[in-house]
């Protein structure tokens, strides 16, 4: 089976099971092609089972925390859209007021009239009762087709859906009657589930969209555990970039004591994460101790140990600092005593022990610069701060990870400076960072770092700001470009309101955005 873009797709008939009144037929089947009637059909029934795997599927509520219950406001929704559609019906003439199939359809959406199936849908004590109609549901999925047309098909008026939430159900139901979209953080992941289940390319497609577009540090880990198990690698890149760009935010975020074990290895082995070494290793334990609790057993530094296995010496804890070390990891109780010895003489012994762990720091991600002018110059009048704000705006095509800022220094010899620096999009406040760097008087561009990579999300305008204090002679940039080519990433240049020291496109300060792609 292949989707709109050509891809393989699994096909999910492994979701139905053979009708009871085939079991008949392939018995007799049997019996003809062997008379030793050895071979026996196992019992079957009509089902829609669950699709099982080692991973546990999160709830998208999970990933997309709100303050309301999803599954009930999405369900009460549809509910009242049926009532509206009962109502519609009670015209007699109801069909003339559409004037396309498409609006017509759009009116047995959950709706009793001429329905000829029903759905129990969600879990036992959690279940809907949902309308349906064959023709309809048979047209909008080739699943729904072999259920109700199929060789195998079997008419029956009530069939059970354990697996699928109710509003995922509704949201795909939706699009198949009504040709709409209607998707929200707490229902995406499901409607994916389903949409996958029951072979809807096209909305699995926008399920995947969604993600990528509500994708951030927060919620990567856990999407990425989830893309492996829908089997979406666009989207797996997706996370992979936002975890090794924004990687300490990651780490720490919530999202990431909820994955499992396959992909915490995936993670701590990952040779490009831009992350201290101690970020990783209290990650690993805050993993363990949820891992602890999700085995119901208590939090002891042994248990700890014992969850993490093999993956502890995926953590290269020999490269760490000797004072996160000494002060971090020694302390920690999950390290034995010999391999507490052994890393502290790799610190310090000129003849280094072997161990189990990885000693080699790993590489993280290699900083990109765009800079923005041709050339640079100094006058005797100018570049003058003055507490003064220094600001321009850009955009990007596609996604990118703002590490900070290059600046211009002092054009009259060595000189430090003090440097506050700000990211924001429509006023908001994306990252900031005050912090100081020295120039040699020459006309090099000079780093400035915010505390973490801010994600930068393409065709939006951002403004980049500093307020500089310091020597106020400095190089200035002149001949600037309103469009600048940075390997496969496009910037866009143009003039901020919030500059109040003279920088625009054509010159000025902020000569240089350093980037993760």
């Amino acid at each position: 089976m292949v989707d709109a873009k050509g891809r393989n797709m699994k096909c999910l008939t492994f979701f139905l099971m053979l009708p009871e009144s085939v079991k008949s037929k392939s018995s007799k089947s049997s019996k003809k092609g062997n008379a030793s009637g050895s071979s026996k059909l196992p019992p079957v029934c009509y089902e829609i089972i669950t699709l099982r795997s080692k991973k546990k599927k999160k709830m998208a509520a999970d990933i997309f925390p709100t303050k309301k219950p999803a599954s009930t406001t999405t369900v009460q929704q549809y509910q009242q859209q049926n009532l509206n559609n009962n109502n519609t019906i009670q015209n007699c003439n109801w069909q003339g007021l559409y004037s396309t199939i498409r609006e017509r359809n759009s009116v047995m959406f959950n709706n009793e009239l001429m329905a000829d199936v029903h759905f129990v849908v969600g879990q036992p004590g959690r279940t809907q009762r949902l309308p349906g109609h064959r023709y309809v549901l048979a047209v909008g999925s080739s699943v729904f087709h072999a259920m109700f047309y199929g060789e195998l098909a079997e008419n029956k008026d009530e069939i059970h859906i354990p697996d699928v939430e109710p509003a995922a159900f509704l949201a795909m139901l939706k699009y198949i009657y009504c040709d709409e979209i209607d998707l929200s953080a707490d229902t995406v992941l499901a409607t994916l589930y389903a949409a996958k289940k029951y072979i809807v390319p096209h909305l699995a497609r926008a399920c995947v969209n969604f993600l990528e577009t509500s994708l951030s540090a927060k919620n990567a880990c856990v999407l990425l555990s989830q893309s492996c198990l829908f089997e979406e690698p666009e989207l797996t890149q997706r996370c992979w970039e936002v975890i090794d760009a924004q990687a300490e935010l990651a780490l720490r975020s919530e999202g990431f004591c909820d994955i499992d074990a396959q992909t915490l290895e995936s993670i701590l082995q990952r040779e490009t994460l831009n992350a201290k070494e101690i970020v990783v290793f209290e990650a690993a334990l805050s993993w363990a101790e949820a891992e602890c609790q999700r085995q119901e057993l208590t939090s002891s530094t042994d248990n700890k140990r014992k969850v993490l296995g093999k993956a502890m010496y995926l953590i290269r804890i020999p490269t760490m600092a000797l004072d996160d070390f000494a002060n971090g990891a020694a302390q920690s109780g999950v390290l034995t005593l010999n391999e507490t010895n052994d890393i502290f003489l790799w610190y310090t012994a000129a003849k280094k022990p072997e161990m189990q762990f990885a000693s080699q720091p790993r590489k993280g991600l290699t900083p990109q610069r765009c800079h923005r002018f041709q050339s640079c110059a100094y006058r005797s009048n100018q570049w003058r701060y003055r507490g003064r704000c220094d600001s321009i705006q850009f955009a990007v095509d596609k996604r990118v990870f703002i590490a900070g800022f290059g600046l211009y220094g002092s054009s009259c010899g060595s000189a430090e400076y003090s440097a506050k620096i700000e990211l924001k999009r429509q006023g908001v406040l994306l990252g900031q960072n005050l912090s100081k760097y020295f120039s040699d008087g020459s006309s090099n561009t000079f780093p400035v770092w915010f505390e973490y990579p801010v994600q930068i999300e393409p065709d939006t305008f951002y403004t980049a700001s500093v307020v500089l204090d310091g020597n106020e002679l400095s190089y200035f940039g002149q001949e600037g470009m309103t469009e600048v080519q940075c390997g496969k990433v496009t910037f866009q240049f143009q003039c901020s309101s919030d500059s109040t020291n003279g920088t625009g496109v054509q010159g000025g300060q902020i000569p240089e955005l350093i980037f993760y792609a």
